[in-house]
């Protein structure tokens, strides 16, 4: 009897502690030299001569500025930003969708019978090349580019949103699909069904939640990215902030930057309530 109820007894000990703190120190030891080659100094954010100018600059900020006019230009430089990274988003989806398309293995009617065709292997791995090229390139750099093509406005900012959003939401769009269950697809297909048709009536359904999900996120995320494609003369409201953060005039960029939390909460909301519709 007691040795049954010593059995019983719960172990003192965590068994997987030993290893839990060998991984732990394993990663501050490879961790510590990425922190010094990047000369991450964090002690110097309290120094003196940093927390005098870090106060004064906060200070500025309040109280933000609310009058009429201001707000008013306020209102059209946001909705031109919300435009800017809509449109980009959505010439990224014409981008996004067919690349995705070709490159999801699961659709490939070769590879029904075993192996992939190499003629179908080719074209795939040419989409995946085209996705990895077009989501390398920062959608700065890309913006930097279009400034010198197509000038200064908003126009640089759609296009410079739509090539690299278009490299993410492909690749991502094409995980997605791939993870899912492939059975009701490769049904379709060897029924006779065509690529669209088993995209449609068996991918789609089963994903479309998780889709739409990640594409308001990369919607969020271009708005974000519309902001800081203006410091680089894309237009919008991240024009007008890099204006205001040269005149020093704290104020501005405070109501500028409470108008970016509202952007994302809607965005996140949004996000919510289609989850939930399509769930």
């Amino acid at each position: 009897m007691i040795l049954a109820h010593t059995q019983l007894l719960p172990a003192r000990h965590d068994p997987a502690w030993w290893g839990r703190v060998f991984w732990l120190l394993a990663g501050a030891v490879l961790l510590w030299p990425m922190l010094v080659l990047a000369e991450f100094k964090p002690w110097l954010l309290l120094s003196p001569e940093s927390l005098r100018p870090t106060l004064r600059f906060l200070a500025d900020f309040f109280p933000p500025r609310v009058d009429g006019p201001f707000l008013m230009m306020l209102v059209q430089e946001t909705w031109r930003t919300v435009a800017m990274a809509t449109a980009g988003l959505v010439l990224a989806l014409f981008i996004a969708i067919p690349l995705c398309l070709i490159s999801v293995r699961v659709l490939s009617v070769s590879a029904l019978s075993g192996r992939m065709a190499w003629t179908s292997s080719v074209i795939r791995l040419v989409a995946r090349a085209v996705l990895v090229l077009l989501r390398s390139v920062p959608e700065l750099i890309w913006a930097l580019v279009f400034v010198r093509v197509v000038g200064l406005g908003a126009t640089a900012g759609v296009l410079a949103i739509a090539l690299t959003y278009g490299g993410m939401l492909g690749k991502v769009y094409a995980d997605i699909l791939e993870s899912g269950q492939e059975h009701s697809t490769v049904s379709l297909l060897r029924n006779g069904a065509g690529r669209l048709q088993a995209f449609f009536y068996a991918m789609l359904p089963q994903n479309a939640a998780e889709l739409t999900s990640y594409t308001v996120y990369r919607w969020e995320c271009a708005i974000r990215s519309g902001a800081v494609l203006g410091f680089v003369g894309a237009g919008g409201l991240g024009q007008q902030m890099d204006s205001s953060m040269k005149m020093f005039n704290g104020s501005e960029v405070s109501t500028m930057l409470l108008v970016f939390v509202a952007l994302v909460a809607l965005t996140d909301r949004l996000s919510a309530w289609l989850r939930k519709a399509l769930g």
